[in-house]
């Protein structure tokens, strides 16, 4: 069965912001962090930075199931939308870390001055809210 299209509103949204959250869990119980991120469209999965020594690069490793936001901040609730995904993160090797790289750069050109450790979320459902559309209108995406 193919992949479902994502929703042009989804597009939009990844290609407009570059802050996330992320969550997520271990025997610590749960965390949160925010990262910048880049999105593959092609692929569909987001590219982000991060130290594995910091708590939720440890977490990664170790249980690589997370959960995320991606939220526009207004107070005009007519305008607010967001979405909350799903997904499993990789530290990408060999071309998968080229390719994640030139994202990550062509997005962040100033990110080549310093060490990056990347990192990709395969995203595998996504919840768009959209109040453009209607108080509380949501659009669905699962791989």
């Amino acid at each position: 069965m193919a992949e479902a299209e994502l929703h042009k509103r989804i597009k939009s949204l990844f290609r407009r912001h570059h802050v996330l959250s992320i969550a997520t869990v271990s025997e610590r119980g749960p965390w949160c962090a925010s990262c910048f991120y880049a999105w593959d469209e092609e692929n569909n999965t987001l590219v982000i930075t991060t130290d594995p020594e910091t708590r939720h690069g440890a977490e990664f490793r170790s249980s690589p199931e997370v959960a995320g936001t991606i939220a526009l901040e207004t107070k005009r609730v007519g305008r607010i939308r967001g979405a909350q995904f799903t997904g499993t993160v990789s530290e990408p090797e060999g071309d998968d870390l080229k390719r994640a790289r030139r994202i990550y750069l062509r997005r962040f050109p100033y990110a080549a001055l310093v060490d990056l450790h990347l990192w990709v979320i395969h995203l595998n459902h996504i919840k768009l809210t959209d109040n453009r559309l209607g108080f509380g209108k949501k659009i669905l995406w699962s791989s």
